[in-house]
């Protein structure tokens, strides 16, 4: 009891300590302001003139990182809570900005992924190996995106090539008997381009849950103490051709699949794909006119098993199209466009409706006016199952110096209810409302000599928010329902900055939430469960001659497990230290040794996080 009172201790100080620090170091240091991003406007533009929060995390951040996985890389990022449920490869929830897990909209390669019957994407599943850059956008975006972005939209993008003919190869041996392998080639002439890229994980894991049998019992609800493994095969392949200067197109097939371990009544193994195709064509008749179609298709299955019995099979096959024209006048930008999707579900499992199909309209303009931004959204979904829904969002920027930006904004967003919360028996409801909510935000940011850093404060509320609701109402409901019961708001603070101290490169993140759930009853005030109050990260490094090494520290305060707060999730800290030795241009050794200091922690009740661990990783890639 005394070290678990102790450790939350010095996480309340590391906390308070990136605070008080935080407009001195923070943010990410690589993040180039020049870079082109394309997420918070479905149109490129520079880092630095978005007006929307964003995140940018490239390839060379993930090689001087070393994380492990997805979840890792993307830990203490602004606005980001993490819920893993056992170690690696297991199921994995990420809350932006407090917003509920399935109200962050993943993409990768500009693809929506993840399963229409869960309603949350695999990105456990998806390699580090595997991505080229992460764009992450915090703020609601479903007046260009549609159902699902009120936290946010996270864009993945896999590796392209840096030059004529780039091969890559990377070998890893670590800690629960991991290996990790990866090999590619890529290469890009005046008119063509492709890349080609290979991977595989696996590891023996760990014992997933500290579970307890039902009734009285939590977590998975039985107790298997042995060692959840987790094996992963992934594939990309891709290229792009320019036929003329006004006609360019390209293709893509992303694709995993695993075999999953992991502690369960119902079943405690599974075999899941992942998929992703789609080709884009541009064609850009003049410098103030562009056409972009897009034709794509998501897939999501997964089969399951119980001792290696098979129990359950649960698909998901999602097709996309999208046309957007861009039409430069008046020294402003209008993008006007439609969005298609159709959601298909293959169970065991009886579904009363197995498939729906969602169009959506939308309209954007962004305008100059010398010192001051403006960027403005209005979309149109109709849904075949629920109808109708408007959405719309307002960002103002005034650089009022050269070096600060104050940034406003106001947007609307949804989240269609999932299968599961609509179908599934003696659970869904059919007569299920969307989810919607409304956002401010006011943010402060600066460029300077010595770095960078920003200040963003925001509201946002939530309706309808559709949650587990465990009275029981039989025959339909035995055990209770998917309901439009809640209502949550919620507000936060996340502070960034960057800058260099003695040559070494220093940055760093911090997060203040207040998310409560504002549903009239005994839950009312409560905080919503998973999302922790206070979070942050540091990280430091520095380049000797051939030699570079550096650390992170991550520290996260209470969370709840529950919406009735009775069961708490103590705050802790982590430490990871890295190091890279460059044994010639094209090869390089790399070790990483991650929570140092040996942490036990939970970010989900029950489940299990690793201890101290280790990954030695060689690299081959020539230099460009």
């Amino acid at each position: 009891m005394h070290s678990h009172v102790l450790l939350v201790r010095r996480s309340a100080l590391a906390v308070a300590l990136l605070s008080v620090f935080a407009p001195a170091f923070a943010a990410d240091a690589a993040n180039d302001l020049t870079s082109v991003v394309v997420t918070a406007t479905r149109t490129e533009q520079t880092q630095s003139s978005t007006l929307a929060a964003i995140t940018v995390i490239d390839r060379s951040d993930i090689e001087r990182l070393q994380p492990s996985s997805v979840q890792d890389l993307l830990r203490g990022t602004p606005g980001m809570s993490i819920a893993n449920n056992g170690g690696p490869g297991k199921p994995t929830s990420l809350f932006l900005r407090g917003s509920e897990a399935d109200h962050v909209l993943v993409l990768v390669d500009g693809i929506k992924i993840g399963s229409a019957t869960l309603g949350l994407p695999a990105i456990q599943d998806i390699p580090v190996e595997q991505i080229e850059r992460i764009e992450i956008v915090r703020g609601p975006f479903s007046s260009l995106y549609g159902s699902e972005a009120i936290g946010g939209v996270i864009q993945i993008f896999t590796r392209r090539p840096a030059g004529a003919f780039v091969p890559n190869f990377s070998f890893g041996v670590g800690s629960y008997d991991t290996l990790r392998g990866s090999a590619g080639v890529a290469g890009r002439t005046a008119q063509a381009w492709y890349s080609l890229e290979a991977s595989h994980d696996q590891t023996q894991g760990i014992n997933a849950c500290r579970g307890k049998p039902f009734p009285n019992g939590g977590g998975c609800y039985t107790y298997e103490p042995d060692r959840d493994g987790y094996r992963n095969n992934s594939l990309s392949l891709q290229g792009g051709y320019r036929f003329s200067d006004a006609w360019d197109a390209d293709a893509r097939v992303f694709r995993t699949e695993a075999h999953n371990k992991y502690d369960g009544t119902s079943s405690n193994s599974s075999d899941s794909v992942s998929q992703v195709a789609g080709t884009r064509v541009h064609y850009k008749p003049s410098k103030a006119l562009t056409f972009t179609l897009s034709l794509a298709q998501s897939v999501d299955l997964s089969d399951n098993y119980l001792n290696n019995v098979y129990t359950s099979t649960f698909n998901t096959r999602r097709n996309l199209g999208s046309l957007q024209a861009d039409i430069g006048a008046g020294g402003g930008l209008y993008s006007l466009g439609f969005d298609v999707q159709g959601d298909k579900v293959q169970s065991n499992t009886t579904y009363v409706v197995d498939h729906r199909v969602n169009r959506g309209w939308f309209g954007q303009w962004q305008q100059t006016f010398g010192s001051q931004s403006l960027q403005a959204s209005v979309r149109r979904d109709d849904n075949s199952q629920f109808g109708g829904k408007n959405t719309g969002s307002l960002l103002w920027g005034w650089d009022f110096t050269q070096e600060l930006r104050l940034t406003a904004s106001y947007g609307t967003a949804f989240k269609a209810p999932t299968f599961n919360e609509l179908y599934y028996p003696y659970y869904g409801k059919s007569t299920l409302r969307p989810e919607s909510s409304r956002s401010f935000e006011l943010g402060l940011r600066g460029t300077h000599s010595w770095g960078g850093w920003s200040l963003n404060a925001f509201q946002n509320k939530i309706n309808d928010l559709i949650a587990y609701d465990n009275t029981p109402n039989p025959p339909l409901y035995p055990y209770g329902s998917a309901n439009n019961i809640e209502r949550a708001r919620i507000r936060g603070v996340e502070a960034t900055a960057h800058t260099t101290v003695a040559e070494w490169n220093v940055s760093g993140t911090a997060t203040w939430l207040d998310p409560r759930n504002e549903t009239n009853g005994s839950y009312h005030s409560n905080w919503l469960p998973r999302r922790a109050k206070q979070s942050g990260r540091i990280d430091a490094d520095r380049q000797m001659g051939d030699l570079s090494f550096g650390g992170s520290i991550y520290v996260a305060g209470d969370r709840y497990d529950d919406l009735a707060n009775n069961y708490r999730l103590g705050g802790y800290a982590l430490t990871d230290l890295r190091v890279t030795y460059a044994m010639h241009k094209d090869w390089r050794l790399q070790l990483s040794a991650n929570n140092v200091f040996n942490k036990h922690y939970e970010t989900a009740a029950y489940y299990n996080q690793p201890g101290r661990n280790y990954m030695l990783t060689l690299r081959y890639q020539p230099a460009q």
